[in-house]
């Protein structure tokens, strides 16, 4: 008996022993013939989206440090019919009745606006990832705005250089396959700048915004070559009626202690007052703009572009149009790298003068 318990004593020491510390977790076994899962993969990176083979995606290929600049030349065709401005109001006939009368000239047309001849684009990468669009009109300052890798403007910019970016720059969103069109962010006419006075005419409007990629082509060195042609016309007709307004009335000031008001002079009376339109005025905007580009697509850049930029107008309709008035050929180029400036030469010492002998 004593043996027996002896012996019990020592099996539960022994296993007191050898028990696992309290907490500690134990994996479940797996059923019989269960296979073990394979490892699991890394997660994957973030790819390009996937191009359909007979498509092809277009984007601007920009290096950190080396902008890629463009200059868009523009040469008034004096060939093309001009446009048709608002009809001058007649001379006024002088009175043969009072002497010394004089014959009042005809008020003349005003001018189109002023376009300048070239711009430069440039399109520059940032070393956190922004891509900045530079654009220097010929004797102006520069603007600057904020653009996709597709050439979209996202800021910056507005009218008319707006537009003329936005027709050299803008590339499709998505890959495209020849014979495929797609449109640009583009506002060539606005209406609504002509404000409340505006009646648009029933029928008078037309719009169409279209570039197509025509066909891609092997170019040296493996490159791709896509050709695009671009079809757009926005126009409109309606009719301009006067503005409601009230007669000036000279401001009146309270006398002093309550006397009678005295009359302000107005120093802005003697001024011209602006020409109001006439009622029933009809006017009309049409802008055409067609053209065709070769698009290098591994480079991802223009290898040329021309095309034909047309406005037209009847009526006081100028403040509407957001593109040069006139027929303008267009033409863009890449830039070459500029040149490193050459040292500017050191000036001669200046010689100084000797102090005479004594």
């Amino acid at each position: 008996m004593k043996r027996s318990l002896c012996g019990l004593l020592v099996a539960l020491a022994f296993t007191a022993c050898k028990q696992e510390a309290p907490g500690k977790m134990e994996p479940i076994p797996r059923p019989p013939g269960s296979t073990a899962p394979a490892e699991e993969a890394a997660a994957p990176v973030a790819a390009a989206p996937a191009v359909p083979k007979d498509a092809v995606l277009l984007r601007w290929k920009l290096v950190a440090g080396a902008p890629v600049s463009f200059r868009l030349s523009l040469a008034l065709d004096r060939n093309a019919p001009a446009f048709e401005s608002a009809p001058a109001p007649k001379a006024a006939k002088p009175d043969k009745k009072k002497k010394g009368a004089k014959e009042t000239p005809a008020p003349t047309a005003a001018p189109a606006t002023a376009v300048a001849s070239d711009y430069t684009y440039a399109l520059e990468l940032t070393t956190s990832g922004e891509r900045l669009l530079r654009v220097t009109p010929a004797g102006a300052p520069s603007e600057e705005a904020n653009v996709s890798d597709r050439g979209f403007i996202i800021d910056g910019l507005l009218g008319p250089a707006r537009n003329l970016a936005t027709l050299v720059l803008e590339l499709p969103r998505d890959p495209v396959r020849p014979g495929e069109t797609w449109s640009l962010g583009t506002e060539l006419v606005a209406p609504d700048a002509l404000g409340t006075q505006f009646r648009r005419a029933t029928g008078g409007s037309e719009r169409h915004n279209r570039v197509k990629l025509v066909s891609v082509t092997p170019g040296d060195n493996g490159e791709q070559v896509a050709t695009l042609e671009y079809d757009l016309l926005e126009q409109f007709g309606g009719i301009l009626t006067p503005s409601r307004t009230t007669a000036n009335r000279a401001p009146r000031m309270a006398g002093a202690e309550g006397g009678p008001a005295t009359v302000v002079k107005d120093e802005l009376a003697d001024a011209p007052a602006p020409a109001a339109p006439v009622e029933g005025t009809e006017l009309s905007a049409t802008v055409k703009v067609t053209g065709r580009g070769e698009f290098l697509v591994k480079a991802g850049q223009w290898r040329s572009w021309e095309g034909t930029l047309s406005s037209t107008m009847t009526g006081p309709a100028r403040p509407a149009v957001n593109l040069p008035v006139g027929t303008y050929k267009a033409r863009l180029e890449p830039v070459a790298a500029q040149q490193q400036a050459a040292p500017a030469p050191q000036a001669a010492p200046t010689p100084t003068a000797t102090p005479p002998a004594p």
